[in-house]
């Protein structure tokens, strides 16, 4: 089974990240690196898809930040982490729903393993737990190697990401696991965002048919 390698880089701006993710996807495509992921949590930012831009999406009282993700707006900031996978996708798996849908298991597995039912739901894209939208996803492919990915809200500064509507779904329906009550996991330790790392490391294999290796800290500024 192919490997992935796994780079914590701790807090790092949106838009240093988004160009390391298209340095990181050029390398993969020339075969310079092998499968990466990227854990990582951002300053508050709300970015701005294609989508958002075509309908004419305002966003008022957030710092904001173009992307060219699929999807409309994402809120990133404190207590959400956000996992990208740089993968060079076999054909079997070059199908843009069909990778979605992997990284929707993928999060839903994870928060199973920290004693968390979520769920998808199929007028939405992303993971759902208790009615709210919890994970929302966003990918961009060139030559079928992908960067962005997924965002998992785990413990979020109050109404920041409950006041917006995003990708088309009223405001309030976004929210956080503490919000929703969750703040440990299944044995009792507390549901954090190094918890909720550590759960898709253990089930990245079962959900993304790759053997994590690591992981280890990492910066931007450490590619060459």
């Amino acid at each position: 089974m192919d490997e992935i390698n796994v780079l914590r880089c701790g807090v790092v701006d949106y838009h240093v990240m988004a160009q390391t993710m298209k340095d990181l996807q050029k390398k993969r495509i020339a075969g310079d690196i092998g499968d990466t992921l990227i854990f990582v949590q951002h300053p508050e930012v709300v970015t701005i898809g294609p989508k958002a831009v075509r309908d004419n999406v305002i966003v008022e009282g957030y710092p904001t930040s173009p992307t060219d993700r699929g999807g409309g707006i994402t809120w990133h900031g404190p207590g959400q982490l956000v996992a990208y996978p740089i993968v060079k996708w076999d054909i079997e798996d070059q199908s843009i729903r069909g990778v979605i849908g992997r990284l929707e298991d993928w999060a839903i597995a994870a928060l199973l393993e920290c004693g968390i039912s979520a769920y998808k739901d199929e007028a939405m894209q992303g993971a759902w737990v208790d009615g709210h939208k919890i994970c929302s996803i966003g990918l961009s492919f060139l030559h079928w190697v992908s960067r962005h990915g997924i965002s998992i809200n785990i413990d979020t500064p109050e109404n920041r990401v409950e006041g917006l509507e995003c990708c088309g779904i009223e405001a309030g329906m976004h929210t956080s696991l503490s919000r929703l009550g969750y703040v440990n996991d299944n044995e009792g330790l507390p549901l954090d965002v190094d918890r909720v790392e550590k759960s898709l490391i253990l089930t990245c294999e079962e959900s993304l048919g790759r053997v994590p290796i690591g992981p280890v800290d990492w910066r931007p500024e450490m590619l060459v």
